[in-house]
């Protein structure tokens, strides 16, 4: 029998449409693999089951009579609880946070899931506020890696990744302000996609101002694309929100890479060291690229580190979100949260300034690289999974994780569009832990991007399941 936890977004509505099973079906299993999960991985903060049940039922009386709600009735999804889910808490990971109050709105990206159907299995743990790269929280504790419980999930939207990867549903919406996305889902083997900012819209808006994006975790690009259809639309509630984008990006993933100029950088111009198995299954999945028809060229963007102006930004937002809290609140918070909102609440307004001229030169040096290159391709992460429940590395001498994700926030400086792709693993016969390759582009191209993503998965060189073990 179909195991359906194993299918995707795309196989589930199949199956709805032939009537092989239902809504309730899904929701079931997808309940049933979340629970027996959680106690190993915990990824959950809250399971709505009834509701979910609920809106199961509906959608499953709904397809009987051939009227689907909308493009994903039916479908399992996670929200990460960053953001607002009508008639759930949303806590952000933070003792500070009561849960009394209506709960009565959703943000943007869950109000159009709901529009089109799709039925809500809970919310997913991230850290406080979604300050690092990594899930932990005072609040909810540690989210480990579906390949290895020892390890981390990656953050800050871990709980999503670990989701998917399990079988927790086919479809969770991310947060991605340096990486939050697509660290979580390199770590755990699944698809992430951080779109071109005010693609997918937010509210409320983030303390971390224009680097913060929602975005898909999901189990292939089909699904990701087919999610961006019903996220990526504008709300009056966010004034930076795009306009509806032109087409369909479902229908723009079967263009292939024939004849796309990719650029590969391996280490941003050696600035970057990465673990020998990491480069090589990168390279590996370059190399299909060059096979199925695209220009490949290895070079490098030209630019340096940007890691002082991405920590202006970040620690500044981090000052402003808790800025509000009094002495004893901010006892309760993350160590490392109370760290860098010290820093961030001694810069000032020219150090501020001076960030967002770096951010901007950032921006032009890239924009001029995709006049030249249609595609960037790096490693995703220089490493894989390290140990569950620490900021960094154990002996890498990094302080903060920003250390360990060079290739991740100048994108959020950018706002370019940028997704991971799971190619291997770091152990032989296909054991060990993920790796993941990042596709970039410029601004507004989030179809090349998936384009080339589903190819990858079309070549059988992407993709990656830890549900069956």
């Amino acid at each position: 029998m179909t195991d359906l936890t194993e299918l995707t977004a795309v196989q589930l509505l199949d199956g709805y449409r032939k009537g092989e099973f239902s809504p309730v079906d899904a929701t079931r299993a997808a309940l049933e693999r979340a629970e027996r999960i959680q106690p190993e991985v915990n990824a959950f903060v809250r399971l709505t089951a009834d509701a979910a049940l609920a809106q199961a039922h509906a959608a499953t009386e709904r397809w009987r009579r051939g009227e689907p709600a909308g493009l994903l009735d039916g479908v399992p999804v996670t929200v990460k609880d960053i953001l607002l889910m009508r008639g759930a808490p949303t806590l952000k990971g933070s003792k500070t946070i009561s849960e009394r109050g209506a709960w009565d709105e959703d943000a943007p990206s869950v109000a159009r899931l709901r529009a089109h159907g799709a039925v809500f299995l809970g919310k997913t743990t991230t850290p406080e506020f979604g300050w690092k790269g990594v899930t932990d929280s005072p609040l909810s504790g540690v989210t480990r890696n579906p390949y290895d419980p020892t390890r981390t999930a990656g953050g800050s939207s871990g709980g999503a990744g670990a989701a998917v990867a399990l079988g927790a549903g086919p479809l969770a919406l991310g947060t991605d302000g340096g990486g939050s996305v697509r660290i979580p889902a390199a770590f755990c083997g699944v698809f992430g996609l951080k779109p071109t900012y005010g693609r997918v819209p937010l509210y409320p808006a983030s303390a971390f101002g224009t680097l913060a994006h929602v975005g898909p975790m999901t189990r292939d690009a089909a699904d990701a694309a087919l999610l961006l259809d019903v996220i990526g639309a504008p709300d009056s509630r966010d004034w930076s929100a795009l306009p509806a984008p032109p087409g369909s990006f479902v229908s723009a993933l079967s263009g292939g890479v024939r004849g796309l100029r990719v650029a590969y950088s391996p280490s941003f111009g050696g600035q970057v060291a990465v673990r020998p198995a990491v480069a090589a299954a990168v390279r590996r999945a370059v190399e299909r690229l060059a096979g199925l028809g695209a220009y490949v060229e290895e070079t490098d963007p030209d630019f340096t580190d940007p890691v002082h102006a991405f920590h202006t930004l970040w620690f500044t937002g981090a000052a402003r979100v808790t800025q509000h809290l009094g002495p004893r609140q901010r006892e309760l918070l993350d160590p490392g949260l109370r760290e860098i909102c010290g820093t961030g609440a001694r810069l000032g307004a020219l150090d501020y300034l001076a960030a967002v001229d770096v951010r901007m030169e950032l921006g032009r040096r890239m924009g001029r690289f995709h006049d030249t290159y249609d595609l960037l391709v790096t490693p995703t992460l220089p490493l894989t999974a390290f140990e569950a429940g620490a900021e960094v590395p154990k002996g890498s001498g990094h302080r903060r994780w920003t250390g360990w994700t060079p290739f991740t926030y100048p994108f959020n400086l950018t706002q370019q569009p940028a997704a991971t792709v799971p190619v291997g693993r770091d152990g032989t016969a296909g054991a060990g832990l993920p790796i993941g390759l990042q596709l970039v582009a410029a601004r507004h191209r989030d179809d090349l991007v998936l384009r080339a993503a589903h190819a990858l998965y079309e070549a059988g060189v992407a993709g990656l399941t830890a549900s069956g073990s």
